[in-house]
């Protein structure tokens, strides 16, 4: 059986208010990284206050947690967005493509009721290392 290793970067946000999960953990060939939000390493506050913003912040936090984890962001093999508003779709999409390359993960995404911190997306991941 795959042994389990936490992942823990600072140039990501720790968990949400002190909550009870790790950023990722690595088991066997695969990183398993924890819903991420738009908000810096140490902030306590949003960046900006559009999906674009949002998204590339996301991105950001995903590839910080995953270099740390001895991979990237083209290792991704399943990604799960959460939108606030699903009319965001296209303007998520469009960050959301520069960062996946030409081969992007399996995706599932949702609109859902409510984000941590009033965020308007959350994705968490799967990447193999």
């Amino acid at each position: 059986m795959a042994e389990k290793a936490v992942v823990r970067t600072e140039d990501a946000p720790a968990p949400f208010q002190g909550a009870p999960y790790s950023q990722a953990i690595r088991a066997g060939d695969f990183v398993f990284v924890s819903g991420q939000v738009g908000m810096q390493a140490g902030q306590a506050q949003l960046v900006g206050d559009t999906i674009a913003d949002q998204t590339e912040q996301v991105f950001a936090n995903l590839g910080a947690i995953l270099e740390a984890a001895g991979t990237g962001l083209d290792k991704l093999v399943k990604t799960t967005v959460f939108l606030q508003n699903l009319d965001d779709f296209q303007a998520m999409n469009s960050v959301y493509a520069k960062h996946v390359g030409a081969n992007p993960p399996a995706r599932s995404t949702f609109e859902v009721a409510k984000l941590p911190a009033g965020a308007l997306i959350e994705i968490e991941a799967v990447a193999h290392l």
